[in-house]
């Protein structure tokens, strides 16, 4: 039983989980690296089929054919000597033999053969001495070590030992390395064309998504031409025609509601004038303006919640700079806060919306709790904004419920605000507006921090 836990580690299916987490982490990431190996991978294997079929067919049978001549020259020129009988004429046919056959002879009367030499391990060496085996009668000595650059032959004739000296050139084919030299030069030539056509390509598909991501961010899109493959043509006319419709939708809505809330504070206005008129003192009165200055101010927040803030145009801005004028501002309506001085932080935003998204964040914070502590750091792609508190906080299992609209929490931490529920779905809005997110973690100081993420 203690073996168990083993054996099903290796169940066939887990091998092959392994196996294509395996495989992901070789293969490239990239589109332009996957398709440059789509291509190279049957040139590759297409080089090699042909590099062997070239060596076992070809060069194979050109060597053995080269080392035949050479050796049919030498038994043939060995035959010759045996039938001349006077040095001159033996120097002679060695002097035809060398001008015909790129071979050097050289004859050593009354001569014996060296000992066995031991084989040098070359398949050129190989290809000759089978070679001589299948021609000469007489006993031979192939030397491939003595000599690096050459190759020598020792055949035993009865008036002595003919030598014969010839480089490997002789006998290998130049073809060899001719088809070595294609086969390199045509895969850098087709590989470097494949790149820079899979480059332009991939250019495309990078610029559709640095577009799609400025986007997401409310910053400016600078890929305004349609270029690439028909694909990556559709996809940018389908994300041009969604970015059209968004931004039409996120105009006629701020329209609207720019409308209704103008409509809205028409009657407020003549309302606030009328209790101005009526006699001091009443308490009804007195309730009735503040009715009337809350339905403002619920008024403007349901503007702004709608309206997101999208129409302002992203600029680099200075984060600690904007964070201490937030802090001053937050000082002058009494709210309690500590501002950790940070190091310059640009990113772009749109400094209003960012204002209200930390302003909402501050209020929540200075509502619940007795300080507020407010930090920038550097962080990963980007800079997070903290504000802390030393309030009650929320659960855990609460804290993704409260972004949505009009939520209130039945804790105390949400008993005693006066709000309408909207301030960290507005924060959490502006701040995903700008392509980052608000978390809500457990802070240092006891009570809620909110980490606000800015990519750079």
């Amino acid at each position: 039983m203690s073996d168990l836990p083993s054996v099903l580690s290796d169940r066939p299916e887990d091998l092959t989980v392994r196996q294509r987490k395996w495989i992901k982490r070789v293969l490239p990431r990239t589109m332009f690296g996957r398709s440059l190996l789509l291509i190279i991978m049957p040139l590759v294997l297409v080089q090699l089929i042909s590099a062997w079929v070239f060596y076992a067919r070809h060069w194979e049978t050109v060597a053995h054919r080269f080392s035949s001549d050479v050796a049919s020259e030498i038994v043939m020129l060995g035959e010759s000597i045996t039938m001349t009988a006077g040095d001159r004429q033996i120097t002679r046919l060695m002097e035809d033999a060398q001008s015909q056959t790129e071979v050097a002879f050289a004859f050593e009367r009354d001569g014996k053969l060296p000992p066995p030499i031991a084989a040098g391990g070359s398949e050129t060496e190989d290809h000759l001495r089978q070679a001589m085996s299948e021609r000469a009668r007489s006993p031979y000595r192939v030397d491939g070590i003595s000599d690096p650059n050459n190759l020598q032959v020792l055949l035993q004739l009865p008036e002595g030992v003919l030598h014969a000296t010839m480089s490997y050139k002789r006998l290998n084919t130049s073809t060899t390395y001719i088809f070595i030299l294609w086969m390199i030069g045509s895969s850098v030539v087709f590989f470097v064309v494949a790149a820079i056509f899979l480059r332009n390509q991939v250019k495309s598909l990078r610029r559709l998504a640095a577009a799609a991501d400025n986007f997401g961010k409310g910053r400016m899109i600078a890929y305004s031409k349609v270029e690439g493959a028909l694909e990556v043509r559709q996809a940018a006319v389908a994300f041009f025609q969604m970015r059209d419709r968004i931004q039409r939708q996120i105009h006629q809505r701020t329209e609207m509601l720019a409308g209704v809330s103008h409509d809205l504070r028409t009657p407020l206005t003549r309302m606030k004038l009328a209790l101005e008129l009526m006699r001091e003192g009443n308490p009804t009165v007195a309730e009735l303006k503040s009715d009337v200055a809350e339905m403002e101010h619920l008024v403007q927040v349901y503007l702004d919640f709608a309206r997101g803030e999208g129409t302002e145009t992203p600029i680099e801005t200075d984060i600690a700079a904007l964070l201490q004028d937030i802090a001053v501002s937050a000082a002058r309506e009494g709210t309690s806060l500590s501002l950790d001085e940070a190091e310059e932080l640009v990113v772009p935003v749109r400094p209003n919306a960012l204002r209200r998204c930390l302003g909402n964040l501050i209020a929540n914070g200075a509502r619940y709790g007795t300080h507020v502590w407010l930090t920038s750091r550097l962080a990963t792609g980007g800079v997070d904004i903290l504000v802390d508190d030393d309030g009650p906080g929320i659960p855990p299992d609460e804290r993704d419920h409260v972004f949505q609209p009009f939520i209130r929490l039945d804790s105390s931490r949400n008993q005693t605000t006066g709000g309408i529920g909207l301030g960290l779905t507005i924060a959490r809005d502006v701040a995903r507006s700008h392509g980052g997110d608000v978390r809500l973690e457990t802070s240092p100081h006891g009570g809620l921090r909110a980490r606000v993420h800015l990519p750079k």
